[in-house]
């Protein structure tokens, strides 16, 4: 799968990008049941021109030729797309396996037993709070007991090792000891993940960032729990607080990884959603084989890259500049420092005039969500294009 390349470090070869992503994010849907304020996709509403069910396979054929190892699915709530288990299935029929992400919603007893007979589908539980207090003021009410009850009725199923995926906030820094606890309960691994000034979260980053202070309690407990806990190296940047943490510790954006959005676009990373970092769309530009292989954007991101002033920092080659979709959403240079740099570069960065760029788009309903514990609405249940109308 990888390019020839001179033999020498991974993470080397790694930035100079793979013949085929190692894993791909693919959002089915922005159709979702939850307003949660700092989603990165500002997702609510379903888009008219979302793929079709036979495009959507004509993408997993090609994941299959290029042997993409998995596809993480998410959204939106993908689970609310009328064919999800249609694709689900058709995915691991064809080689490539299958983790999803998921708020529970359609995680009953039928779902949670159909998961546990599958060998090949992983299914991450979405909380970001280890009581309902933290959880609900990020989630809406109702959905810390919605997740839970997933996580039982998968438990009573018998699959083993769910995730339960959290991102963190400096509200729940304080409870990572009861997120591994829950996760334990449930016989699930915990994987946390970096909060981005993306999509909705924009609007909330300086409200939600861990500080500081936080930022160092949060290292000291990766490198106490580490080992057990998935990152999806998200917090690369801590690592100039001493050793690194396990994981590859780079932005493998346009590299290793990207995302298809549910029209089909391409963009280098899934943190990254804004015309920007949009390298082609599987249905206009020749399928997602040539994206992946031909992008002018995705060419660049694999050149060696400067790092600018960093580079000039001792702690470098530890952090590697930190995280890029974190930098465009604050208004910083790519060569310039992570905004939540831990020696300190980002805040002084951060203390400058900035021009803030704006999300690709914003699929958020134009009045407050009300949580639903039952079913979605007809809209969700029916085809992948219902309530919308032809243009």
């Amino acid at each position: 799968m990888t390019a020839t390349l001179p033999v020498g470090r991974l993470v080397d070869q790694f930035e100079l990008g793979l013949d085929a992503p190692i894993c791909l994010t693919w959002e089915l849907t922005y159709a979702c049941n939850l307003s949660c304020i700092h989603c990165l996709s500002s997702s609510g509403k379903r888009d008219p021109n979302e793929l079709s069910t036979e495009q959507c396979k004509a993408v997993i054929d090609e994941l299959e030729r290029m042997q993409v190892f998995y596809v993480n699915i998410g959204g939106g709530e993908p689970t609310v797309r009328s064919d999800f288990w249609e694709l689900v299935d058709y995915a691991t029929a064809h080689h490539v396996g299958v983790k999803f992400s998921t708020n529970g919603v359609r995680i009953d007893k039928k779902g949670a037993a159909r998961l546990a007979a599958s060998d090949y589908v992983d299914v991450q539980i979405s909380l970001d709070g280890a009581t309902a207090e933290v959880n609900d003021a990020v989630r809406g009410k109702g959905s810390f007991a919605m997740a839970v009850r997933a996580l039982e009725n998968l438990t009573e199923a018998g699959y083993r090792n769910a995730k339960i995926s959290v991102v963190v906030t400096r509200h729940n820094v304080p409870q990572l000891d009861e997120f591994k606890a829950l996760a334990d309960k449930y016989g699930a691994t915990l994987r946390i993940t970096r909060l981005r000034p993306s999509g909705r979260g924009a609007d909330v980053w300086d409200d939600l960032h861990p500080t500081a202070a936080q930022q160092r309690d949060l290292y000291n407990w990766l490198v106490a729990n580490g080992e057990g806990v998935l990152t999806g190296d998200s917090f690369f940047h801590l690592s100039a607080f001493g050793d690194a943490l396990p994981g590859l510790n780079l932005c493998g954006a346009g590299r290793i990884v990207c995302l298809i959005d549910p029209v089909g676009d391409v963009y280098a990373c899934p943190f990254a959603i804004h015309e920007n970092f949009l390298a082609g769309n599987v249905v206009r530009d020749g399928g997602f084989e040539t994206v992946w292989r031909e992008s002018e954007l995705f060419n660049d991101l694999r050149s060696p890259q400067t790092g600018g002033a960093c580079t000039k920092c001792a702690h470098f080659d530890s952090c590697r500049g930190g995280c890029m979709a974190a930098k465009f959403f604050t208004g910083l240079p790519m060569d310039g420092p992570d905004p939540e740099c831990v020696v300190g570069y980002g805040e002084s960065a951060l203390a400058e005039k900035r021009s803030i760029p704006k999300p690709a788009a914003d699929h958020s309903r134009s009045v407050p969500l009300t949580l639903l514990t039952r079913p979605p609405a007809r809209a969700c249940d029916e085809n992948p294009l219902a309530g919308m109308r032809s243009t």
